[in-house]
């Protein structure tokens, strides 16, 4: 690597340490707005790889070519050159595949967590999420309180 290239990676490790930072802040702190770059940059991460995944789909020989590219001291170039063209894309998409699974369950997280705290810091409406992911929204407790007390009482208790 050359000065310039290493001066670009460690800009960029500093400023992901940074939006991390920021959205662990945000998280803790409870400020929505800074859970938003590390939200964008998940999204931004997961069409970079949805594009590499559409890459090998379109041009499967890309892969023997990046592969005949490595250096000659890579562990295990021969065995890997050696698979059948058609099975190495498939096992490259299913591995691309898993992988953006993952990074989807990911970014999911991330949203649930700006919701909620959205949801926490307004006063209007008070937000429940029950254990099968449906969201209950509840009234405010003054609203609840006031329709509460018009209600007649229950009939009173008698013995039997």
């Amino acid at each position: 690597m050359d000065d310039a290239n290493m001066c670009i990676a460690i800009a960029i490790s500093l400023l992901m340490i940074l939006i991390c930072a920021m959205a662990t802040y945000g998280a803790y702190k409870q400020h929505a707005a800074w859970i938003i770059p590390f939200f964008c940059y998940q999204i931004f991460d997961f069409a970079l790889n949805a594009l590499v995944a559409v890459t090998v789909l379109v041009y499967p020989n890309s892969i023997q070519e990046y592969i005949r590219q490595l250096p000659p001291n890579f562990p295990h170039k021969d065995d890997i050159m050696s698979v059948n063209p058609t099975c190495l894309v498939l096992i490259i998409l299913l591995f691309i595949s898993i992988i953006l699974t993952f990074k989807g369950y990911l970014i999911s997280c991330v949203w649930n967590c700006y919701r909620y705290i959205n949801g926490r810091n307004s006063s209007d409406v008070l937000v429940y999420v029950t254990s099968n992911d449906t969201t209950v929204l509840l009234p405010p407790y003054d609203d609840a309180t006031v329709n509460g007390a018009a209600k007649e009482p229950p009939p009173p208790y008698v013995s039997a």
